[in-house]
């Protein structure tokens, strides 16, 4: 039996938070998702968190990550030191984004037959 080569959540030589290993579209979402941005590089993309965000920032959007990950059923492997308790975060805090516009009636001017 082999097992599937994991994905990797670490933090980098330059004190990056970087994600390695075999990354599909469904893990992608997952991850643009948890907050990690993808940079196109010669060999491939680059798949890290954005930098200067804070060490607490950065542990709870790659331990949300690895926990959504791991529910999809992907082998994960977290750095120790970006493990951060389970009942100590929920899911991480979104981005402020304007609201989604609903569907509106007609303007007033406008009338539809029947």
């Amino acid at each position: 039996m082999t097992t599937a080569e994991p994905i990797r959540i670490v933090r980098g030589p330059g004190g990056e938070v970087e994600v390695t290993g075999p990354v599909d579209a469904f893990a992608a979402d997952v991850l643009r998702r948890a907050g990690f941005m993808f940079l196109p590089q010669l060999r491939g993309c680059w798949v890290r968190l954005p930098f200067d965000l804070g060490t607490a920032w950065e542990s709870e959007h790659a331990s949300w990550a690895a926990e959504m990950l791991t529910a999809a059923r992907y082998p994960v492997h977290l750095d120790p030191d970006l493990s951060v308790p389970r009942s100590s975060h929920g899911s991480p805090s979104v981005p402020n984004h304007r609201p989604a516009t609903t569907a509106q009636s007609p303007p007033a001017g406008r009338r539809t037959r029947n």
